[in-house]
C-alpha cells in the first residue's frame, strides 16, 4: 500500500521565485563595477586600495557584530555593496583610515544597531557618509582633477559645484565631461554614462523601479529650471545620478508602494535644489535622501494600498 501523503499547513504567503538576496546583491555588485572602473581610470590606482579597505572593513565589522550578538554570519553580499557605495561616494585621495573609519560606521552603528539587513532606517554607505564628513570635514576636501589610471597624484581642482568652477571655463558648461566623467568629483560620481549602464542593469533584472530614478532626476531638472538654474548641468554634475539609481531605490529604507516610491523621489528631489540653490553646502544628494529614509514609514502608513472589497468606515449620523 503506498504511503498516504501528509497535508501540509503553513501560514501565508504561499507564492515562490528565484530571487534572493544573495542574488540581487551581486547583481548591484555587478552593476557597480562600472563606476568602479571609471574610478579606476579617472583617478588613478589609489582608488583599488580605497575600495579593497572599504569592502574589507565592511565585511569584518558585520562579521563581528554578528558575532557580538550571537547571530549567524551570511556572506550575502549586502556589505559588499555597502563598502563599494562608501567609496564612490568619497573624495579620490581620501585617506584609507577615513575609509575604515567610515566602513565601520556604516555596519555597526547605521544597519546592526538598528537589527541587521532589513531593520536600519538609514541607507548604510550614505550614512557613513555623513559622518565622515561631519567628523573629518578638512580631510574630505581635497579634489583633484581626472588623471591617467598610473599616475600617482593628481592636481587639485574645483568640482563642478564649487564656486568658481563655471566662471573659471572659457566654453561654457563642459556637458560632455560630465556625461563621460572627466572632471573632478567624487571617484564614483562624475561619470553619468557608467552609472547610467550599471542603472540599466538593475532595471534589466527588475531589481529597482524606474519611477524611482525618473521622478527623483525630473523633479530635479523641473525645479531647477523654475529656480532659473540650469537644468542639465544640476542632473549630471555632482552625486545624483548615482544616488537616482543605486541608493534612493534601496529596498530597505525607501517606501513599499510604488505611490509611496514616487512621493519619496519628488521629496528627495526638491530637497537637492533647495540644498544646492538656497543651502550654504554645494551637494544635497547625501542629505536628501537621508532626509526621507526618516520619512519613509511615515509615508507607507499614509500611502497604504485599500485591501480587496475594502469599505471605509463612516461616522454615525454622517
Amino acid at each position: 500500500m503506498d504511503k498516504v501523503s501528509k497535508l501540509v499547513l503553513s501560514p501565508a504567503p504561499h507564492l515562490r521565485g528565484n530571487a534572493s538576496i544573495n542574488r540581487d546583491m551581486y547583481i548591484v555588485t555587478l552593476a557597480l563595477l562600472f563606476p568602479c572602473a571609471g574610478a579606476v581610470y579617472f583617478f588613478g590606482l589609489y582608488v583599488l586600495l580605497m575600495l579593497a579597505v572599504g569592502v574589507l572593513c565592511t565585511v569584518l565589522t558585520e562579521y563581528a557584530a554578528k558575532l557580538m550578538r550571537r547571530q549567524p554570519f551570511h556572506m550575502d553580499g549586502s556589505a559588499i555593496v555597502t563598502g563599494i557605495l562608501l567609496v564612490l561616494v568619497m573624495p579620490p585621495r581620501t585617506p584609507l583610515w577615513i575609509i575604515a573609519v567610515g566602513a565601520v560606521f556604516c555596519i555597526a552603528i547605521a544597519k546592526e544597531a538598528f537589527g541587521g539587513l532589513g531593520h536600519n532606517i538609514f541607507n548604510p554607505a550614505l550614512a557613513g557618509r555623513a559622518f565622515v564628513t561631519l567628523s573629518f570635514a578638512g580631510a574630505l576636501t581635497r579634489w583633484i582633477a581626472p588623471v591617467s589610471s598610473f599616475v600617482a597624484d593628481g592636481v587639485t581642482a574645483a568640482t563642478p559645484l564649487s564656486e568658481g568652477f563655471i566662471t573659471a571655463l572659457t566654453n561654457g558648461v563642459p556637458y560632455k565631461a560630465l556625461f563621460l566623467g572627466n572632471v573632478a568629483g567624487s571617484v564614483g560620481e562624475t561619470s553619468a554614462l557608467l552609472i547610467l549602464i550599471g542603472g540599466a542593469i538593475l532595471l534589466a533584472f527588475g531589481l529597482i523601479k524606474w519611477q524611482v530614478p525618473v521622478f527623483y532626476i525630473g523633479t530635479v531638472f523641473l525645479l531647477s529650471w523654475i529656480m532659473g538654474q540650469d537644468p542639465l548641468f544640476h542632473i549630471l554634475a555632482g552625486g545624483l545620478m548615482l544616488g537616482a539609481f543605486f541608493m534612493a531605490t534601496d529596498y530597505v529604507t525607501s517606501p513599499l508602494t510604488t505611490r509611496g516610491k514616487i512621493i519619496f523621489a519628488v521629496g528627495a528631489g526638491i530637497l537637492v535644489v533647495v540644498i544646492r540653490v538656497l543651502g550654504t553646502m554645494p551637494e544635497g544628494v547625501c542629505y536628501s535622501i537621508l532626509l526621507m529614509n526618516a520619512v519613509t514609514p511615515l509615508i507607507d502608513r499614509y500611502v497604504r494600498p485599500r485591501p480587496y472589497g475594502h469599505m471605509p468606515t463612516t461616522r454615525k449620523g454622517a
